[in-house]
């Protein structure tokens, strides 16, 4: 084999498994026929929820999401409210406790311990059935709530999720591309449910049976990743539901959404290794399948961007038209620095702002396995400060 042959097929392979494993899977889930409807209709009584949200120094959003939570659609007497504060040091503390004669419990904890260890805190302070997981600078729609609650009705259901809805003033934001991708996510989502199950939920807005609730998760992992596969585990399935909407701010920048994605992924990655064995296609069937095209295939697409760079050095060795090949790759590589620089709060040109997009994405995709094949685990969480 010619070293044009090894390199166009070193080049070609991250671009496969991207076809594969964003096109190919929701075709694939497309072309089966749904089996799984969800109800929709009311439950008798509805059942008793404990609202979570845990917080670090959000002195400026808490108080205005916790008027959002006591605004929904629900009975305040099925209703309780559990603030955990990870060792804020701002007035956050203070804030949540003006509203405890409103029904908000404020739990802290001594020492910093990341999300994840807020979200084990809460474990001991649990009164209801079903446990809401609630980010603390989202917003949702008054009926958000009672639309996850009825899901759990289907005594097969051990999960279920919101719908994320990006939103942001796109005039000043050079991150827009964010939403696109965002409602992209939620199709594939609504396909998995339609079919079985999702295997991830939403950060910023799910439910979870109290009894699969897991009090010592590990700290430095993705509960709202894991909460599907603790389900399936269980013997449950976990479902998007497209009434439960979840209003989302976008960062403002790149290099915010870059460091976002870099912290995700990165506790991804370490996650699904914590998991693997749902990955096996013989205990888990149509599970490890989709657990596999959604996940696994796509973070591989980030592990293979070094090979695909062999790859090009090698083609434009080997002939003038890898060259051009090459040339164009570092004009795109270019201009997604450009777009990743651009001022925040500037109106960025579009071009700039969707090759911006695409290349910090893949970026923060190869920092993310990089820190995960070196074990570099950090649960101290810092949030995504969103307008």
């Amino acid at each position: 084999m010619s070293l044009t042959s090894i390199g166009l097929a070193l080049y070609l392979l991250p671009i496969g498994l991207t076809v594969i494993s964003y096109l190919g899977y929701p075709l694939l889930l497309m072309g089966f026929r749904r089996r799984y409807p969800l109800p929709t209709t009311d439950p008798p009584e509805w059942p008793e929820i404990t609202v979570v949200i845990p917080v670090f120094n959000e002195e400026r959003a808490i108080a205005a999401t916790l008027e959002n939570v006591l605004a929904i659609d629900y009975p305040p007497g099925r209703r309780h409210i559990l603030v955990v504060s990870d060792a804020s040091s701002d007035g956050t503390d203070e804030i949540v406790r003006s509203f405890s004669d409103r029904g908000v419990e404020l739990v802290r904890l001594a020492q910093r311990g990341g999300k994840t260890a807020a979200e084990n805190g809460a474990g001991g302070h649990l009164r209801g059935s079903i446990v809401v997981n609630l980010d603390a600078t989202i917003r949702i729609p008054a009926a958000s709530i009672k639309a996850l609650a009825r899901a759990f009705q289907d005594p097969t259901v051990g999960v279920a999720s919101g719908r994320d809805v990006s939103v942001g003033d796109e005039a000043t934001e050079s991150n827009q591309d964010e939403s696109r991708y965002v409602g992209y996510e939620m199709w594939v989502r609504r396909l998995e449910t339609e079919h079985g199950s999702i295997v991830g939920a939403s950060g910023c807005l799910y439910a979870i049976r109290r009894e699969l609730f897991d009090h010592i998760f590990p700290e430095a992992l993705s509960r709202d990743f894991a909460s599907p596969l603790i389900a399936r585990e269980l013997g449950f399935r976990s479902v998007s539901i497209d009434a439960a909407i979840c209003l989302v701010p976008r960062t403002r920048s790149l290099k915010a959404e870059f460091r976002r994605k870099v912290r995700t992924m990165t506790r991804g990655l370490e996650t699904l290794w914590y998991k693997r064995h749902l990955l096996n296609p013989f205990r888990h069937g149509r599970f490890a399948v989709f657990l596999a095209a959604h996940k696994l295939l796509r973070w591989l697409v980030f592990l293979s961007l070094p090979l695909a760079g062999l790859g090009l050095v090698l083609l434009a060795l080997g002939s003038r038209a890898g060259l051009v090949v090459l040339l164009v790759n570092l004009v795109v590589v270019g201009l997604g620095a450009l777009g990743y620089y651009w001022p925040a709060g500037a109106k960025a040109p579009r071009l700039l702002t969707l090759v911006g997009f695409v290349v910090s994405a893949h970026l923060a995709g190869l920092v993310a396995w990089y820190r995960a094949l070196r074990g570099e685990l950090n649960p101290i969480w810092e949030p995504t400060r969103r307008p």
